[in-house]
């Protein structure tokens, strides 16, 4: 695989930054079509979908963060020099050609193929019909910025395929493909799974939990469990279930004012057979199902619990091992929850709405992955690349 220039690579990130602003009217006009087509009834989706100017100033951000971050191509990750003479580099190489599937959000379109681009890989890009038209007017936008810097439009594909034509590729790609990352719901990710035919790092479901131990401060807590529930509900880091330590001080009051906070927002309260009685407003809980749930909606989940070893067990069997937080003002207990949480990111008195590439000061982001292999949480630029040995001898032989 050719190894582009890092100055070559920037200079592609600088034309695309100054397309992308010259062409804003058609990218916005391209989007729109894409919502007037949309049914407005999932609202996730839709908020994913649109874009307006300070989201394309986003994508501008995306691209001038990448240009100004390390190339992470041919560093050298361990040297060593061995009793033969042959001297051993290790260094960071680019996978070849990813492949990410993704729905809705046309962002992802320049975030994915900027990440792709700089660490070397090319990307082969299957957005949802959705966003059809926005995602060809961005990417009409990377052939122009290549094509201006002489590189051939293939280092950023679109992937124009239905159903049945994505599962014959996946099963037979008729070109070279190492690594393909499926970002969206749980029958999108076990469709990959289920036919692809090389390695698949998952950007997982969220189904994110909060745990208010015994000695959780009220006001503090409230302020955290409103912004990860309602800052964003179409984010896989938003919350959706909500563990209480049953001997609380202040139990009553403090369900009954966080029930008065989210009814507020707008969100509708979900409660166990544990949490009803304080929770008199709220649904009952009746198919356990809703555990597993990832809601992406204004819906939450509240339930007691006898023990913070029963909040930390409920969390690892229901959760996409996505984010968990815990409130509390024990750093011992808090220092426990964290290791033992099984999750991409574990937080102590704070949202999880900040697991994200930007926030966790990663930059752009390909997706946050749940895997384990070969990374978890935000895929950003020096994620992209994986390893390979340099030996260098002078006719040694093994013997």
């Amino acid at each position: 695989m050719e190894l582009l220039d890092t100055k070559l690579k920037n200079q592609v990130l600088a034309s695309m930054m100054r397309i992308i602003d010259e062409d804003r009217k058609i990218i916005l006009a391209a989007n729109q079509k894409d919502l007037d087509a949309f049914d407005r009834d999932d609202r996730a989706l839709y908020d994913r979908l649109v874009l307006d100017d300070q989201k394309i100033e986003g994508m501008i951000q995306a691209l001038d963060q990448v240009k100004g971050q390390e190339d992470p191509v041919g560093l050298v990750k361990e040297e060593r020099k061995i009793e033969n003479g042959l001297r051993i580099l290790n260094k960071t190489a680019p996978f070849g050609t990813i492949m990410i599937i993704y729905e809705s959000r046309p962002d992802v379109t320049i975030e994915a193929a900027v990440l792709a681009f700089k660490a070397n890989n090319r990307i082969l890009l299957k957005g949802g019909k959705e966003a059809l038209h926005s995602n060809l007017a961005l990417v009409d936008c990377w052939h122009k910025a290549l094509a201006e810097n002489n590189l051939d439009k293939d280092w950023i594909q679109f992937l124009q395929m239905n159903r049945q034509e994505t599962q014959d590729f996946l099963r037979k790609p008729d070109q070279q493909l190492d690594l393909i990352v499926p970002r969206g719901g749980e029958r999108l990710i076990q469709f990959v799974k289920e036919h692809a035919t090389c390695a698949v790092l998952v950007s997982g479901r969220g189904n994110n939990f909060a745990y208010l131990a015994q000695d959780a401060d009220p006001e503090k807590s409230i302020r955290v469990l409103l912004n990860a529930k309602t800052h964003k509900i179409s984010a896989c880091n938003a919350l959706d279930k909500i563990l209480i330590h049953k001997e609380h001080p202040h139990l009553p009051a403090l369900v009954a004012k966080l029930q008065s906070e989210l009814q507020a927002a707008g969100v509708e309260i979900w409660a166990d057979e544990s949490s009803k009685k304080l929770l008199t407003e709220a649904k009952l809980v009746e198919d356990q199902a809703i555990w597993y749930e990832e809601f992406l909606a204004l819906k939450a989940v509240i339930a007691l619990v006898d023990e913070d070893a029963e909040a930390i067990h409920k969390i690892n069997r229901y959760s996409g091992g996505h984010s968990a937080t815990i409130l509390t003002e024990d750093g011992q207990l808090a220092q426990k929850f964290m290791e033992q949480v099984d999750g991409a990111a574990v937080y102590h008195n704070a949202s999880t709405r900040f697991t994200d590439g930007g926030a966790m000061g990663v930059g752009a982001e390909l997706a946050i992955s749940t895997d384990k292999l070969h990374h978890r949480g935000p895929l950003g630029l020096k994620q992209l690349v994986t390893n390979k040995y340099y030996v260098y001898g002078d006719g040694q032989v093994r013997v």
